[in-house]
């Protein structure tokens, strides 16, 4: 009785995990379809987007995509949140670089090689030692 008993708790644990990452999730893919609506309602308000406003919405179709692509698969690929790193400094860069310093223009162009590199190197993990079982689903 008392095996029953645990099996059918863990059971009801597992249940509510997965119903309370599915919530979060659609909560996120809500965020982002809102986000996306409110910078392109700002891009026709004036009358056209410039390059920081590009770059948002590359931000926002990346995260759209590691959400898309977390709902498929059930894995969240450290990549896709390196991608978003890159690209948000990359903005930062290009709409804040003429009011910063020169030290800090290389630090974001410092930051945003290591990412890179980062990326690299993980990608040559993958390619060097495979991807473990859970990602060939």
């Amino acid at each position: 009785m008392s095996d029953k008993i645990t099996s059918l708790s863990k059971l009801a644990g597992i249940k509510m995990a997965e119903t309370f990452q599915m919530g979060l999730l659609f909560l996120a893919g809500f965020g982002v379809l809102w986000a996306t609506i409110i910078e392109v309602g700002r891009v026709l308000d004036k009358g056209g987007p410039d390059l920081g406003d590009v770059l948002m919405l590359f931000l926002l179709i990346e995260v759209a995509a590691m959400v898309a692509i977390y709902f498929k698969t059930n894995r969240l690929s450290v990549r896709f949140l390196v991608y978003i790193g890159i690209t948000a400094l990359t903005r930062v860069l290009v709409v804040d670089a003429k009011y910063m310093e020169n030290p800090q223009i290389l630090t974001l162009v410092g930051a945003i090689f290591v990412l890179t590199l980062g990326v690299f190197i993980l990608r040559m993990c993958e390619v060097w030692f495979g991807v473990d079982d859970e990602g060939r689903d």
